[in-house]
């Protein structure tokens, strides 16, 4: 996306760093990374297409509101300028602060426990604040080209809408997300015992319910996921009755998320962060399985009104 040559370039420009030590990280799959170093100390200098600028530039903000709270979020360097992203030939770049310790997998009880109790905090952190301009939950468009890459993949996708539209959205509680609280972005510094969230890709409004439901798909599903779920309660950002309302219908919908995600990918043949399109296809054929499994078990007799305590 950026050669070394112009990455340099552009930190010494923009951030002041003549001499730093950059290396090539991109650990993700809608961006390109480097950790940079300097003097002993550390960043993660990391660049979105173009047309996520507006996103990225969101993320940030809501990142630096969650710092400010006392969660480690990975918060933008400004730039001489003032801005918090700095321009490579039309490619957002921005240079985001290290945050100590290594990322959660999220297999055993404690770091599920962990990664609820931290979610929690961040939404804590994040209730009433306001970003200009923040996208508004959801982005899921059903008639989108994009979900004709396999016959099942539409049906299944506006299948699993429904069900979110039925919940009755303005019943459930809502906030800023992080909208892909993966284990891995969860970073715990075992030295102090802090633990941190990294990763904000966008400033998004939308039921508190998507982010606890993405960080419960990733460790296995709900009857994997009691450790987290409780820590997660104990905060009391909402109550166990939207939980156990919600969950299932949102772990759903999560999951299309990630079907129009992997088609999507599929689609404009995108290949960021990964090393084939067989990758991309494990990822789409993992969403089906998991859209079958949990189209079995759709909740029965949904009702409304559960909001915060």
């Amino acid at each position: 996306m950026i050669s070394d040559g112009k990455l340099r370039a552009c930190i010494e420009a923009h951030w002041g760093l003549a001499d730093a030590t950059v290396q090539v990280h991109n650990g993700g799959m809608n961006s390109a990374t480097w950790f940079v170093s300097e003097g002993g100390e550390r960043w993660v200098a990391k660049a979105v297409e173009p047309g996520s600028r507006r996103f990225f530039i969101g993320g940030l903000q809501v990142a630096a509101h969650v710092e400010a709270a006392g969660v480690p979020a990975g918060t933008p360097v400004v730039t001489r300028h003032g801005s918090l992203v700095a321009d490579v030939d039309e490619v957002p770049l921005g240079l985001l602060n290290w945050v100590a310790g290594a990322g959660l997998l999220g297999g055993n009880p404690d770091e599920q426990r962990l990664i609820g109790a931290t979610l929690a905090r961040v939404h804590a952190a994040l209730s009433g604040v306001t970003i200009k301009d923040a996208d508004r939950f959801h982005w899921v468009e059903t008639q989108a080209p994009h979900l004709a890459v396999r016959p099942w993949v539409r049906a299944s996708v506006a299948d699993a809408l429904a069900g979110y539209e039925a919940l009755d959205a303005g019943s459930l509680s809502w906030g800023l997300l992080h909208t892909d609280p993966a284990p891995e972005a969860f970073r715990l510094d075992r030295m102090t015992g802090e633990c941190g969230l990294i990763d904000w890709s966008i400033a998004m409004n939308g039921p508190l319910l998507y982010d606890l439901a993405s960080a419960v798909m990733y460790v296995g599903g709900i009857d994997q996921a009691d450790h987290l779920v409780e820590a997660y309660l104990e905060s009391k950002m909402m109550t166990r009755a939207e939980v156990k309302y919600g969950l299932p219908t949102m772990l759903r919908f999560r999951w299309a998320v990630q079907a129009d995600y992997f088609a999507h990918r599929l689609f404009t043949d995108d290949l960021t962060g990964v090393t084939s399109a067989s990758d991309n296809e494990m990822g789409l054929e993992n969403a089906r399985r998991w859209l079958g499994r949990l189209g079995a078990e759709k909740p029965s007799g949904m009702h409304t009104g559960h909001k915060t305590a």
